[in-house]
């Protein structure tokens, strides 16, 4: 089955791009490829050029440990593998300082564990982050934060922690580069006659291929792959699974009409998909009544709900959880994700967006709700 059309659609949607890249295709005997790491960036600084947002997950920095602590194979403790890790970061970033530099671009480095994505303001204030990250023109450098994960609170592998990041930052593509071409019908390392899939339609599909295990520089393997994809499917996120060894693995990505890899179809539109989770998923944990004028602006215009606009707060509630907007009428009409507490709308309802630093003390955002996240009822 052929990925057109449905390539050439995603790649004409997406304006924000999350690219996972495994220990296996940056690493050589010697530890980190310097040659690989100058194609990936350089690739990346095509995507940055013609504007769109970057998001790198890189896995390597126990790999790169490795070389430079004299290790033979990977460690087997957490102790081990934390130590490696300590050392190898500090190198890996560095490449990627150096060669991100040679095109003028900013780079970030930002570590995770399960943690920081399962704790809900911690979640948050890595979402605000990465959002001013991105508005600033920088591409965020994304790895599990090994030097401190414990087997409890470790995401396993970096093609899961890419897809929890595809999520967190609302990317419309996820990309990960692979020491394979894509998803096979058979282990292409064990069968010369393994087929290639080139498309699957559905996230339940993507869980019924029985594939091969990790290799030995990586935790992961296809099947961590098909569980990133699957994730992220179901959050509305299309996945390309690419190899990653080829000369210009991104450029091939990007192309409308070149058949790369394998390419997986989210369950909906991403933006549909999280507003459907919003309206008929998520407890209300308290209303915002606003005004006529907000009214008409949310319902009629598509836009977001400001300060001016906001008449009352009832209910006790956290900054990132869902509300109930009603009219003056007390009629519910749309629920959304509010970027203040209770406490904080109270005290900058009805104020213009350039007084919310004044009075709070500091600024989250100019939107009460952003329209991304208001699904009308």
């Amino acid at each position: 089955m052929s990925q057109q059309p449905h390539k050439a659609q995603i790649l004409g949607r997406t304006r924000r791009v999350v690219v996972k890249v495994g220990s296996s295709t940056l690493s050589s005997a010697d530890g980190i490829s310097r040659e690989s790491v100058a194609r990936l960036v350089g690739g990346l600084a095509v995507l940055h050029a013609a504007g769109k947002e970057a998001v790198l997950v890189t896995s390597g920095a126990v790999a790169a440990g490795m070389s430079r602590l004299g290790m033979k194979e990977r460690p087997k403790t957490i102790p081990g593998k934390q130590a490696a890790a300590a050392v190898g970061q500090i190198a890996l970033m560095a490449l990627y300082e150096e060669y991100f530099s040679t095109y003028g671009i900013r780079v970030a480095q930002v570590l995770l564990t399960h943690d920081d994505l399962a704790n809900r303001r911690r979640y948050l204030n890595a979402k605000h982050t990465m959002g001013t990250l991105l508005e600033a023109g920088v591409i965020p450098v994304v790895n599990e934060n090994d030097t401190v994960a414990v087997e409890e609170i470790q995401f396993g592998d970096n093609d899961n922690l890419s897809a929890l990041v595809a999520v967190l930052v609302e990317a419309d593509l996820l990309v990960i580069l692979s020491d394979v071409a894509g998803l096979y019908d058979q282990d292409p390392r064990a069968h010369a006659g393994a087929r290639l899939i080139p498309l699957v339609a559905s996230a339940e599909e993507a869980l019924t291929y029985s594939v091969g295990g990790a290799g030995p520089l990586g935790r992961g393997g296809m099947a961590s792959k098909l569980q990133a994809a699957h994730k992220a499917a179901l959050s509305g996120i299309p996945t390309i699974i690419a190899d990653g060894w080829r000369e210009e693995p991104l450029a091939v990505v990007f192309e409308p009409t070149a058949e790369s890899g394998t390419l997986f179809l989210p369950v909906a539109d991403r933006l549909a998909s999280r507003k459907h989770w919003i309206a008929y998923t998520l407890k209300p944990a308290g209303t915002l009544v606003v005004d006529a004028g907000a009214y008409a602006a949310l319902r009629e215009q598509g836009r977001s709900l400001l300060p001016p606009g906001v008449r009352a707060v009832r209910g006790s509630f956290d900054e990132g959880e869902c509300v109930t907007c009603v009219d003056d009428s007390g009629r519910e009409f749309a629920r959304g994700l509010v970027n203040y507490s209770a406490a904080a709308i109270e005290r900058i309802k009805g104020a213009r967006t350039s007084q919310i630093e004044h009075i709070l003390g500091y600024k989250v955002s100019d939107e009460i709700i952003h329209r991304d996240d208001l699904a009308l009822l």
